[in-house]
């Protein structure tokens, strides 16, 4: 079997690493709050979303918002505006919270009972590599029917797991595997 790339884009290669492609196609279809939490409307809806039951302000406690009650009334309120740190705080414990929150429905759809999802890998691009040192490189399609530890992974945040349950996916192409651990896109719908 190939090893890992160790000098990736030596030679003008581009693309991203497999599983941050995985996690970017997750991420679209966990559903994120598309006005920007830098506008008061993306910051009020990420509030409502974090404070809308005592469970959700706990969870939002453990994943970074440590915030009072009072302040976060005067947030709502428009009565204080947070500062840039907080802003980074409501965004992180917002991804991390919907995370946590999508990734039964998310898992139960991608797993489909055992049948899987097909996986479309777009490889690596390699126009600017000289012509001799470009390898036959195609466009892949892969059924992976356990998405358990690619999506604990994703909700964690956990970029060295994410890689790992990745690899042991991206294995059953066979020898050619690692010529996928880089590519420019990877799609898959649930």
């Amino acid at each position: 079997m190939p090893e890992r790339n160790k000098q990736f884009g030596l030679y003008g290669a581009q693309g991203i690493k497999g599983h941050q492609a995985v996690a970017r196609q997750l991420d679209a279809l966990a559903g994120y709050i598309a006005t920007p939490v830098t506008a008061r409307r993306g910051l009020l809806a990420r509030l409502h979303y974090l404070t809308r039951s005592d469970h959700a302000r706990a969870r939002a406690h453990a994943a970074g918002l440590t915030v009072t009650d009072r302040t976060l009334r005067a947030w709502l309120a428009g009565k204080r505006s947070p500062s840039k740190a907080n802003i980074e705080r409501v965004e992180r414990a917002y991804r991390t919270v919907r995370r946590e929150n999508v990734a039964r429905y998310l898992l139960a759809r991608l797993n489909r009972q055992g049948r899987g999802t097909r996986v479309e890998i777009h490889p690596l691009n390699q126009s600017q590599v000289d012509r001799p040192r470009q390898r036959a490189v195609e466009f892949r399609t892969l059924n992976i029917r356990h998405w358990d530890r690619i999506v604990q992974a994703w909700v964690a945040d956990d970029e060295r797991g994410m890689d790992d349950a990745w690899v042991d996916q991206i294995v059953d192409l066979g020898s050619q595997w690692g010529q996928y651990e880089y590519v420019t896109n990877v799609g898959f719908a649930a």
